[in-house]
């Protein structure tokens, strides 16, 4: 198969609903053995592993919320247990607490920060100290249109996802001689339960600003994240793929 993960381990992020879960299913199509990590649905978490079962790989699914330090080395920690490595890092958990600055409280800066940025950092750091030893590793962070371009009533949430995108950049270099790339995911308006919450009249103005006319889906972003997974994206570290249907052109 092209662009196949058999053999590898990958531990996907908020990977029970939306763009974590189709991510967490196509690796696992691919032939990775997959850990699925979710914060507060069990229920969805235990219907993604039901589907990957079905795909004859092995999974397991793990409550953490990332932006704590702890639960994140425990996360890593249990795909090591369980599987014996890990050799990619999905990054795609993340939170919208969307206000405008004026009326924004810092409990929805901090909880956005903490974990869209402050996860990514912690799960990261979890993950290389293995990948380093291992000579190999794949950390895709996803992050967003909105942290390249700004988004009106998200300062909490497009600094975040900015922010993800310098730490790509920093960690690639840090740990390229490792044989680890890093590389991120700019994704563009998707079509999750975050985006059917969106009054239609804001979802009519959000379509007219993409090219190619239309929301994208989870698969979208899932199949960017299997070819950066794979080996025939091993010369490839350090970027930023945007997957958001022509939004944000450079």
């Amino acid at each position: 198969m092209s662009q196949s993960l058999e053999g590898r381990v990958a531990v996907v992020t908020g990977g029970s609903r939306g763009i974590g879960k189709a991510i967490a299913l196509l690796l696992a199509e691919r032939g990775a053995n997959v850990l699925v990590n979710y914060v507060s649905s069990s229920k969805a978490a235990d219907e993604v592993v039901s589907a990957i079962e079905k795909l004859g790989r092995k999974v397991l699914a793990v409550q953490a919320n990332v932006a704590e330090v702890e639960a994140a080395n425990n996360l890593v920690k249990a795909a090591i247990d369980t599987f014996g490595q890990i050799d990619i890092l999905v990054n795609n958990a993340g939170i919208t607490r969307d206000m405008l600055i004026m009326m924004m409280s810092e409990a929805d800066w901090d909880d956005v920060i903490d974990t869209n940025l402050k996860g990514t950092f912690n799960c990261s750091k979890a993950a290389v100290r293995s990948m380093m030893r291992k000579r190999y590793g794949r950390i895709i962070n996803i992050s967003s249109v909105s942290g390249q371009i700004g988004n009106a009533g998200q300062t909490n949430y497009s600094a975040s996802k900015a922010g993800q995108i310098g730490f790509t950049k920093a960690l690639a270099r840090e740990v390229a001689a490792r044989n680890i790339t890093v590389n991120a995911i700019a994704a563009g308006y998707v079509d999750t339960e975050i985006w059917a919450n969106v009054p239609q009249e804001a979802q009519a103005a959000m379509q007219g600003m993409i090219p190619l006319g239309r929301v994208g889906l989870p698969e979208d972003i899932a199949y960017a994240v299997a070819f950066l997974a794979s080996e025939e994206a091993a010369y490839i570290t350090g970027q930023v793929l945007a997957v958001d249907g022509g939004m944000a052109m450079f």
